[in-house]
């Protein structure tokens, strides 16, 4: 037999071997413990085979307790079993484009890792899809990179470890603007906006739901105190702390009443500009607002939907001037630069 003949057969078995072991490991998951005569069985191969089996998990880094006796048993020690990832085709692509995205959530030290770990995909992924995934970060112009803090992951990791076991969670926060001070809050909801993370929380000293960026907070020791859920502030957590993300840096407000849908007028709004409410199947109030209300008065005239005005009256001298203004501009005077 050749090379290019003895190739195929080799690979097949190659193959066959990675599955089997693969399959040996479902089954050290499964219970905790089996005989090696069990394991030999189940699979159909000699107890021998099952111990070669057993040594490659080894080589892969499971930690697999064996018994002595004539049985001869094994037990995987879950403490140490992360079981490989099994991606098809769709899958495989679709986490390393998330990996060459994954800089746009502001964490900090996460290039690196998501770098590390993209390199360990590619290396495995089939050539034809790993030219795919290279086509797509050659062709993707790179994000515009924000300068602003980031929040280490091991803050994230201990902030969403005190949501999901409900316990208070201590802090200093410092805002925007005013002193730093301590907090003592019931955390509810971790969201990331604009390159930024938010803990939706109920502040307990003020007894009043708040949004706290979390680049501003220097998390305390664990509480390990829990506490009973309260129901949320909003059906959609992150519209709230959009909400108040917004407005706060907002000199100008306004409610503006839009004669649309609000699921059409959400389609032409902007988060960072607006928040559209629902009033019904075709009225929507226009949350907005800027540094100076012709601004606004731009933005509702871009939106191109009838909309109402009832103040505040800065709001409607900048509308009535930029009417002039259009109204003007639409006059049969020849223009002569």
């Amino acid at each position: 037999m050749n090379a290019e003949e003895e190739l195929p057969r080799i690979e097949a078995s190659v193959k066959q071997t990675a599955t089997r072991v693969l399959q040996v490991l479902a089954l050290l998951r499964q219970r905790p413990d089996w005989s090696a005569s069990e394991l030999a069985a189940r699979m159909d191969v000699s107890t021998r085979t099952i111990r070669s089996d057993i040594g490659r998990l080894r080589e892969l880094g499971y930690v697999i307790d064996a018994t002595s006796g004539r049985a001869g048993g094994y037990r995987l020690d879950r403490a140490t079993d992360l079981p490989p990832l099994m991606l098809d085709d769709d899958e495989g692509i679709a986490v390393a484009i998330a990996l060459h995205q994954v800089t746009s959530n502001a964490v900090a030290d996460i290039d690196a890792s998501a770098a590390r770990a993209l390199a360990k995909l590619e290396h495995v992924l089939p050539r034809q899809l790993a030219e795919q995934v290279n086509a797509m970060a050659a062709a993707t112009a790179p994000q515009t990179r924000d300068r602003g803090p980031s929040v280490e992951a091991p803050t994230l990791a201990a902030i969403a470890q005190a949501v999901q076991r409900a316990e208070w969670l201590r802090f200093e926060y410092t805002p925007f603007q005013g002193e730093a001070s301590l907090r003592r809050v019931e955390p509810y909801r971790l969201v990331s906006w604009g390159r930024r993370w938010y803990l939706v929380a109920f502040d307990l000293e003020r007894d009043d739901w708040r949004s706290f960026r979390v680049d501003r907070m220097l998390l305390r020791q664990p509480t390990r105190r829990r506490f009973e859920p309260r129901a949320l502030p909003a059906d959609d957590v992150a519209a709230y702390v959009l909400r108040g993300v917004a407005s706060a840096g907002w000199r100008f407000r306004a409610r503006v009443l839009v004669h649309a849908p609000a699921t059409i007028v959400a389609e032409k709004i902007d988060p960072s500009v607006g928040l559209v409410e629902a009033i019904d199947d075709a009225r929507c109030v226009l949350i907005t607002g800027a540094d100076h209300p012709m601004t606004v008065a731009v933005y509702l005239a871009l939106l191109d939907e009838d909309f109402t005005v009832d103040g505040p009256t800065e709001l409607t001298e900048a509308i009535q001037t930029l009417a002039r203004r259009y109204a003007a501009a639409s006059t049969d005077r020849q223009f002569s630069p």
